[in-house]
């Protein structure tokens, strides 16, 4: 086998053709690792090997198949995992995650860790510990974040699918920069431990980026399920998710919004991508209605998720210095911008934004009880270039003074504040709503922009809708079909 014809496969065909015999584990394993040679001084998406004896693969239903891991809440028992951050470049950890042994026990073949912002905080991958990750689609453009890595490694042909996680669209993002399908499982469905029963209050879980619905559909059925150590036992469905490829989906009611009180001008790109999802949607027989303001308090909740994200920040760089031993100068400045802003929030107002997720939730609960599904563009923004999120000059030297004499928390009143909004969600302000809800949500690779870059859509469902999500993403696929597209790095 060469590389284009591994290209032409995804992880389930690759899977078929390592148990009919006609390719072996250990040449699939040189071919993403030559692909990674080739291709990742550019992209920077693979930054830590790991130790892979394709010989030792379980039988599962991906036996033999490469695959790639995120450097963040996907531990690897004896290797550090850095979360993007350089104090914890060198501190192996104990055991593996969950979600790595569920991954081990389908047979995935784990040679790599996938490049990360400072603990996933960023809609963009660009570390100080790993530098940053590039898209395949254009060098010069972010891949998305936090699974930025993964989302360009398998954009650029290393791996068809690899692991990622979302506590705010982390992996809607790059799915959509990077031309890819990102689903979001709801709340509870994979794992979080050991290390932890469920990350930010449940908003963060696990799942992956891959090329195509039905490689989604299937390493869900590999991973979903609760744990020993888990808060609930999440419902499971009747049948697995991979059956769902190709069944028929109904005729869906679904609403359309696209823009948002953070951006109320999206990009036209943006808006073209909805706009052909929605042409499609009618001729499928589906009903979609544009929405004439959102479903919920897209404003309140976007500071509500803010918030709380620079609380648990706070606590992530704490939990970093306990781990390695690191003081300040071992993380970046805008780990510690965010950080200082947790500290100077009151548990009162945290408990009451995480309180006020409920109110949020009900909101979304009424609006489905007369659509299936909520469909908004994934970014309102083609994807931003490298380096155009960078503080400018005198904000770097002024937050620098602020964080020497320890008087940063004085930023939570400054304009660097509401700059960092603007600039970190003003680009991505749609896809925390699933994550505050606890609600399933997909990025499907639905268009490309005139100057050749993927822009993807989103899919909200309720409660327990993965399959409705996976049936009606796999419909799409064959109408507008996306995997044949090959990124140009």
């Amino acid at each position: 086998m060469n590389f284009e014809e591994y290209r032409r496969h995804d992880a389930t065909g690759l899977a078929q053709l390592v148990a009919d015999k006609e390719v072996t584990a250990a040449e699939l394993l040189d071919l993403a690792r030559n692909r990674a040679a080739a291709v990742n001084p550019r992209i920077n998406a693979v930054v830590r090997d790991v130790p892979a004896s394709p010989t030792d693969a379980a039988e599962g239903p991906f036996s033999g198949v490469p695959f790639l891991i995120k450097d963040l809440a996907q531990d690897y028992a004896g290797l550090p995992t850095s979360r993007g951050s350089r104090a914890l470049m060198s501190t192996p950890v104990a055991e593996h995650s969950e979600i790595v042994r569920r991954w081990q026990d389908a047979g995935l073949v784990i040679f790599g860790k996938t490049n990360t912002p400072e603990f996933g905080a960023k809609g963009i991958t660009e570390p100080d510990a790993w530098g940053p990750a590039r898209n395949p689609w254009d060098l010069t453009r972010t891949p998305g974040g936090s699974s930025g890595g993964s989302a360009a490694a398998v954009a650029a042909g290393i791996v068809p699918c690899a692991g990622a996680n979302d506590g705010g669209g982390s992996i809607r993002i790059p799915a959509a920069c990077c031309g890819l399908v990102g689903l979001k499982p709801g709340r509870g469905l994979t794992p979080s431990g050991p290390a932890t029963g469920e990350s930010m209050h449940g908003a963060a879980v696990q799942g992956v980026v891959s090329r195509t619905v039905r490689d989604t559909a299937a390493m869900l059925d590999v991973v979903r399920g609760g744990e020993p150590w888990g808060p609930y036992v999440p419902g499971m469905p009747s049948s697995t998710f991979a059956s769902c490829v190709g069944a028929d989906p109904g005729a869906l009611r679904i609403g359309v919004r696209v823009p948002s009180a953070i951006n109320p001008s999206p990009h036209p790109e943006a808006a073209a991508a909805v706009e052909a999802t929605v042409r499609t949607l009618t001729e499928l027989g589906h009903h979609v209605d544009e929405l004439p303001r959102a479903p919920f308090d897209d404003a309140a909740l976007a500071r509500d998720f803010l918030l709380t994200w620079f609380v648990y920040t706070a606590w992530e760089l704490d939990e970093a210095k306990r781990i390695s031993g690191a003081g300040d100068d071992a993380f970046e400045r805008d780990t510690l911008i965010l950080a200082a802003l947790g500290r100077a929030t009151s548990g009162v107002d945290y408990v009451d934004a995480v309180q006020r997720r409920h109110e949020h939730t009900r909101r979304l609960t009424t609006f489905f009880e007369s659509y299936d599904l909520l469909l908004t563009p994934a970014l309102a923004t083609p994807p931003p270039t490298i380096g155009e999120f960078d503080l400018p000059v005198v904000l770097q030297r002024a937050a620098d003074v602020l964080i020497k004499t320890r008087t940063a928390k004085v930023l939570r009143y400054t304009k660097i504040v509401d700059d960092m909004v603007d600039k970190n969600l003003g680009w991505v302000p749609y896809t925390q709503l699933a994550n505050l809800t606890g609600r399933p949500a997909i990025s499907l690779p639905l268009h490309w922009t005139a100057g050749g870059l993927p822009l993807g859509v989103q899919f909200v469902a309720p409660l327990a809708g993965e399959s409705l999500l996976i049936r009606l993403a796999a419909q799409l696929e064959q109408a507008m079909p996306w995997s044949d597209r090959l990124a140009p790095v």
